[in-house]
């Protein structure tokens, strides 16, 4: 897949979320989504991005947005890293990987001498019509509400 520009049409999104309801983008029609794309539950870096978000999610709100994560982790993994910080907002469960490809997320990673593949850390605002009005790839995980409302 190419990549993806600010402009595109956002990829289509079929997926469940921490309880196991379908969600769409579709659902989020005439709203504005931040889709934030993350490596993992219960890490430092995700968990200081998460909670800055969910500190926030009312003046987020405020700013017409929905918020929306997205993991490759396990719907019960989900699940706990909601309860444990307790976060306003929904969480794709996404352990096919077709969201991450979608998106273009999912890519070969080095750390410490070790090559793998996993998730860049994302966020792609996605406008009341569908289209991605901007990409946050410089994610600062601890300040990530300030990158959206700007």
């Amino acid at each position: 897949m190419s990549k993806l520009q600010i402009g595109d049409k956002a990829p289509s999104i079929n997926a469940i979320d921490q309880n196991g309801n379908n969600i769409t983008l579709e659902q989020y029609q005439g709203k504005k989504v931040v889709l934030y794309f993350y490596p993992k539950d219960m890490t430092p870096g995700c968990t200081a991005q998460s909670c800055n978000l969910s500190d926030n999610y009312t003046a987020l709100q405020k700013n017409g947005y929905d918020v929306l994560g997205v993991s490759c982790d396990s719907v019960k993994r989900h699940q706990k890293f909601i309860a444990k910080h307790d976060l306003p907002f929904n969480l794709i469960s996404d352990e096919d990987h077709k969201v991450v490809n979608d998106y273009g997320v999912w890519q070969l990673k080095k750390f410490m001498g070790r090559e793998y593949m996993g998730i860049v850390r994302t966020t792609f605002i996605i406008d009341e019509n569908g289209l991605i009005s901007d990409i946050i790839s410089k994610v600062n995980t601890k300040e990530h509400t300030s990158q959206i409302i700007n």
